[in-house]
C-alpha cells in the first residue's frame, strides 16, 4: 500500500498544532478542552477554503462530517468521550475525508496496541475478552453494552482507560509527517 502524498505544509502544521497540545492535555487532565477543538474546526474550514477555494470548503465539511458521524456513534455507545469526538471532528475538518480515514486507521492501530499492552500489564485478558463478547451480544440484541456492565462505560471510571487524544496525535502525526 502506498501512502498518498503529504498534505500541504500549512495543513500539516495546523494539524500538529491541534493534536500535540490535545494529547498533552488529555494525558495530564483526562480532558480535551473546547477552547482547543472548536476553534480548530473553524480554522480547518478557513484554511481549506483559502488553499482550495470552494473545493476546500466541501473537502473540509466532508472530513468534519465523516469524523463526527463515526466518533459520535462511539460516544453514544459510551465508548468515547465528547472531547475525543470534537477533536476528531476538528482533525477531519483540517485533513479532509481521505486523510482522515488514514488517520483513523493509524489511530485505531495505536489504540489497539497500547490497549493490549495495558491489558497485559494489568493481567486483564480474560475480563477483556468477556467484555468484547458482552459488547457483541448486546449490540446484536439492540442493547447498549454499558448498561450491562459499567466497566464498558468510558464515563464510569471502572474500566481500563487510555488518553485517546494521544492515539489521535500519533495517528495524525504519522499520517502527515511519515516519509513517502
Amino acid at each position: 500500500m502506498t501512502l498518498p502524498p503529504p498534505p500541504p505544509p500549512a495543513i500539516r502544521i495546523l494539524l500538529s498544532l491541534i493534536v500535540i497540545p490535545a494529547a498533552a492535555l488529555d494525558l495530564k487532565t483526562r480532558r480535551i478542552p473546547n477552547w482547543l477543538s472548536l476553534p480548530a474546526v473553524g480554522l480547518g474550514v478557513i484554511l481549506n477554503v483559502f488553499l482550495f477555494e470552494t473545493d476546500g470548503l466541501w473537502f473540509s465539511l466532508k472530513g468534519l462530517g465523516l469524523a463526527f458521524a463515526i466518533y459520535f456513534v462511539l460516544y453514544l455507545l459510551h465508548g468515547m468521550g465528547a472531547g475525543d469526538v470534537k477533536l476528531m471532528a476538528a482533525v477531519g475538518a483540517v485533513a479532509g475525508p481521505g486523510y482522515w480515514i488514514l488517520i483513523l486507521i493509524l489511530t485505531s492501530l495505536a489504540g489497539a496496541t497500547v490497549g493490549l499492552l495495558i491489558i497485559a500489564a494489568k493481567g486483564r485478558f480474560r475480563r477483556t475478552f468477556e467484555n468484547i463478547l458482552l459488547i457483541l451480544i448486546s449490540l446484536r440484541h439492540g442493547q447498549l453494552p454499558y448498561k450491562e456492565n459499567p466497566q464498558l462505560d468510558v464515563r464510569s471510571g471502572e474500566g481500563l482507560r487510555l488518553p485517546h487524544a494521544m492515539m489521535i496525535a500519533f495517528g495524525t502525526l504519522v499520517a502527515i509527517w511519515a516519509p513517502r
